[in-house]
């Protein structure tokens, strides 16, 4: 089921949630609505799912081609999976997967024994068959929101929409989780969007991330494309860390050779820690000199925050470990850096 959001716009009195909104979601993708607090991702998800209407005469949203935007949320054939579980508390597990068919209406309502089959299918599915008859107080949280989604399902939707899921879990269990849902993503093949202001969340499961700021779309494409082609200084500083430097600072250090265009507009470049290549300091060599503040080498990756001498802005950088014990630095010590990639938005070019 493909999804077409074309200039959605969205008002709460003065204040703007989207603003001119355009998405295409391809038949079962996965696909995460990620951008901070306030950017539109939840109103967004709301009115594909009908839960909100956009403003009059804004725009349409189409199901598969067939135009929904008038159609009442119980029409849309949409499942809702919200951050905090929403089961009820004085059902069992089984009667919350049930729930949904069990309130259709006469016509509409499978058999008891379809429904007892189509429950067990879900449960097992959800990896959770052997809890059925308890109570929603007695399991954990994951456990929770895969009821919750297995309730979701039950209905059969044609789109499955997940506000934050995850958002209530602990970190452990949002990582063991999140993996759990990209293996059930590729088993029921359903089309899915998801909300999470967790940059490591959508560029880990997501077949595509749709980045939100300000009420508008800033950039859509796969995970390795937003990431390393960032479209705007926004998106790169949301992606993951990054350094921001003065064009001409590096310049005159040599640590690259920026064109006269961003010399005269003194803009700025973006680099990421994992970009940057620490050298011994040797006077007079190409490259940022830098003095090293503090090492943070605690697990895989070791981290370096520098200060850079001319201009004393600050530095981060990654490595390995390995490399570190090379170098046989100390706080303190002067180095040189060199930017092994980098980029200026000033002029829309790379370095």
């Amino acid at each position: 089921m493909s999804i077409a959001v074309k200039n959605i716009r969205k008002t709460f009195g003065a204040f703007t949630a989207l603003d001119g909104v355009d998405l295409n979601v391809r038949s079962g993708q996965l696909v995460a609505l990620l951008g901070p607090s306030g950017s539109g991702k939840t109103t967004l998800l709301r009115i594909i799912a009908g839960l909100e209407y956009a403003d009059p005469e804004s725009g349409r949203i189409q199901f598969h081609g067939e135009d929904v935007t008038d159609v009442p949320a119980g029409k849309r054939k949409v499942g809702f999976v919200f951050q905090h579980y929403a089961l009820f508390r004085h059902m069992t597990i089984c009667e919350n997967i049930a729930f949904g068919l069990k309130v259709r209406g006469r016509r509409e309502r499978p058999a008891k024994d379809e429904i007892a089959a189509r429950v067990a299918k879900l449960l097992k599915l959800v990896q959770l068959d052997q809890l059925g008859g308890r109570y929603q107080h007695r399991l954990s949280g994951g456990q929770r929101q895969r009821i919750a989604l297995a309730r979701a399902l039950a209905v059969e939707p044609k789109v499955l929409l997940l506000d934050e899921p995850f958002g209530a879990l602990d970190a452990k269990v949002r990582k063991e989780l999140r993996r759990w849902l990209r293996r059930f993503q590729d088993e029921i093949n359903i089309t899915t969007i998801f909300v999470t202001h967790d940059q490591e969340e959508a560029l880990e499961i997501a077949d595509e991330v749709v980045i939100m700021n300000n009420a508008r779309v800033e950039q859509v494409g796969t995970p390795q494309e937003v990431y390393d082609r960032p479209a705007s200084p926004f998106v790169y500083q949301f992606l993951g860390n990054v350094n921001v430097l003065r064009a001409q600072s590096l310049a005159h250090a040599g640590a690259h050779a920026p064109t006269e265009a961003m010399l005269e507009v003194d803009g700025q470049i973006y680099v990421r820690p994992h970009d940057i290549e620490v050298l011994p300091h040797v006077p007079g060599a190409a490259g940022v000199v830098a003095v090293l503040r503090y090492i943070h080498a605690a697990g895989s990756t070791a981290r370096l925050s520098l200060e850079q001498v001319s201009t004393r802005e600050p530095i981060e950088v990654e490595t390995t470990r390995v490399t570190l014990a090379g170098l046989d630095l100390q706080v303190g010590d002067l180095v040189n850096l060199r930017l092994r990639q980098s980029r200026s938005f000033d002029d829309d070019f790379s370095i």
